[in-house]
């Protein structure tokens, strides 16, 4: 894996004399595999040189993925300075944080206004594909991308990348879950801690905003980033072999830099942590440790990413001033549906009426009784899905217990005095991952002979065909369904080789309900896509195809890879019978045996 550094600075560009060796550009590291994935992470105004790097390369990728951390300016300013993005021989996949209002295009697209800018989105000659993405993962071919949510005032997405047996974490606009973390103390760590530190650990290359220092936080507190020491110390707790300092100040020389990172090698000797500040123009190789050693899915995380929005945002109050009104500003703020508890048995008659998305329970209003109130919330009939968040919002550090709350039910804990910019972005959070019900189909074993088996076919992407037509017509007969398609699963997208009731030529592959149906031997049905958590926030299912039923029986290539499926869909919810799941699965014989006749033609 290589990484090369086109932006370092934080907050605002800074180029001159004084900034030549750190590099005056915002954010923006490039990363490749030797399988040649291109990954972009932020397009700040480092993207500029990077784009016209890329369009010099005679033999460079024609692809490439923009992780974008959030949509702050210092991390897109360079997108519409990226100048592949107005080539027509690429294409780019663009993935942020999903927020409760806009999408990350129409985010992107703000700065692109009139107003502001003369070119619009929408000028872009690239195929260019946007992606909001939750707390997950995301697979492109064999790189493994997981997301974390970090503490900034705005939605932010931290990036764990995991390719070539080494593994980079960038995690840049993070501010300590607990100030006292800022200041060297080890005080009980919250479950957003040592999620983050679950995050971070083990990485061979850490990129971590590093804008302040131990002696500046408290004047800064509450901005959403790191003292340089934190970054230091989480790092050697984490068994980090490299430490990148990142975001510098734009206030911050290159003499400054130095000092810091003279103090920053002081307080890591004798962790294993190579400890330097990210300066621009920076080519680091990161070699193999090893397989990396986390690189199964933590227990707490989901694997879906992308998707709509969750819904309407409904919040229930039972909290005094001034914390209540904070928390009732950042709720409308985002044109949340505010609800007010007054004591306890308003308190389950309103969560049982409204079905709130997040509750928030004050421990001094609940006379020390929080944990018992949340036991009794959890207690009530209510499915995982729409299970609400619940928070404790307390006062004292010293009250937080999250062992007693999480075995409680407790979703996590506030501690007041906050901003209402630091409540609203939890909000996203805790909201966010209440709702998120899209589960992404893994990567099938052996995925690369499977393609080249499906390639072998050599049908992708040809015209009609009345020998395929005939079982998807007589499939929608058969079993009284609006669609039914022939899907073959390519390596990002799913395309249809034959289809009745459908508008569309092809999907990405990870909207696909197809992708998962070539995991399983038999046939997979979903009696009702809004109950099944792997696809209810599936835009296939939200959106005006409004898929509510399903059932795909896999077809296979001549070598036995499963390459795709014979599917019936139908706009409400029903199930097959055995007999008729075998006729779904003779069907898909049927489309077996045309799709290698010409191999066998051909023999």
């Amino acid at each position: 894996m290589r990484i090369h550094f086109w932006g370092t600075r934080g907050s605002i560009p800074k180029p001159g004399p004084d900034t030549v060796r750190y590099g005056g550009n915002t954010s923006c590291v490039e990363v490749r595999t030797e399988s040649g994935v291109l990954i972009l992470l932020d397009c700040g105004t480092g993207a500029h040189g990077l784009g016209q790097a890329l369009i010099a390369e005679k033999e460079g990728p024609r692809r490439g993925h923009v992780f974008i951390s959030h949509t702050h300016w210092d991390h897109i300013q360079g997108l519409p300075f990226l100048a592949p993005l107005f080539d027509p021989r690429f294409e780019w996949d663009i993935y942020g944080p999903r927020g409760l209002g806009p999408t990350l295009r129409e985010s992107l697209a703000g700065q692109m206004q009139y107003t502001y800018f003369p070119i619009t989105l929408e000028q872009f000659a690239a195929k260019v594909r946007y992606h909001d993405l939750v707390e997950g993962t995301v697979q492109i071919d064999d790189v493994r991308v997981r997301t974390h949510y970090m503490n900034h005032p705005a939605l932010t997405l931290g990036y764990r990348i995991e390719a070539d047996h080494a593994t980079l974490v960038y995690a840049t606009d993070h501010e300590p879950h607990s100030p006292a973390l800022a200041h060297g103390e080890r005080p009980p760590q919250g479950a957003d801690e040592c999620r983050y530190a679950e995050f971070v650990a083990n990485a061979d290359l850490l990129i971590h905003d590093a804008q302040f220092t131990e002696e500046e936080y408290d004047r800064y507190r509450g901005w959403g980033h790191s003292p340089v020491e934190f970054a230091i110390d989480i790092a050697a707790a984490g068994r980090v072999r490299q430490l990148a300092l990142y975001h510098h100040d734009p206030m911050r020389n290159d003499a400054a830099v130095d000092r810091i990172v003279e103090r920053a090698q002081q307080r890591a000797a004798g962790t294993g942590v190579e400890v330097f500040a990210a300066a621009e123009g920076m080519q680091i190789v990161l070699a193999p440790r090893g397989i990396a050693g986390d690189t199964a899915e933590p227990a707490n995380a989901a694997t879906a990413e992308v998707g709509p929005g969750p819904g309407e945002l409904v919040a229930l109050l039972a909290t005094s001033a001034p914390a209540g009104q904070v928390l009732a500003a950042a709720i409308e703020a985002d044109g949340g549906r505010l609800l007010q508890a007054d004591g306890a048995e308003q308190l389950l008659l309103l969560a049982v009426r409204e079905r709130p998305s997040v509750i928030f329970i004050q421990r001094e209003l609940a006379g020390g009784d929080e944990l018992r109130m949340c036991r009794t919330l959890r207690a009530l009939d209510r499915s995982e899905a729409t299970a609400p968040a619940i928070v404790i919002v307390s006062s004292r550090q010293g009250d937080i217990d999250v062992d007693a709350g999480a075995a409680a039910g407790a979703t996590d804990w506030l501690l007041w005095p906050f901003k209402e910019s630091y409540a609203r972005t939890r909000l996203h959070r805790w909201a966010l991952r209440q709702a998120c019900r899209w589960l992404a189909a893994p990567v099938p074993e052996g995925e690369e002979q499977r393609l080249r088996a499906l390639h072998d076919l050599k049908v992708l992407d040809t015209p009609p065909e009345e020998r395929f037509d005939r079982v998807t017509r007589i499939a929608a007969q058969l079993f009284g369904v609006s669609t039914a398609v022939v899907s073959l699963v390519a390596r990002d997208r799913q395309w249809f080789k034959s289809k009745v009731g459908f508008d569309a030529d092809e999907t990405p592959r990870e909207l696909s309900f197809c992708a998962h149906a070539i995991l399983e031997p038999g046939v997979m049905q979903v009696p009702d896509a809004l109950q099944d958590p792997r696809f209810a926030d599936n835009p296939l299912v939200t959106g005006s195809s409004r898929v509510r039923f399903y059932a795909g029986a896999p077809i296979a290539a001549p070598d036995g890879s499963m390459v795709g499926s014979l599917c019936i869909i139908d706009h409400r919810a029903r199930q097959l019978d055995a007999d008729q799941l075998v006729l779904l699965q003779d069907l898909a014989k049927l489309v077996e045996t045309e799709l290698s006749a010409p191999l066998r033609q051909g023999a």
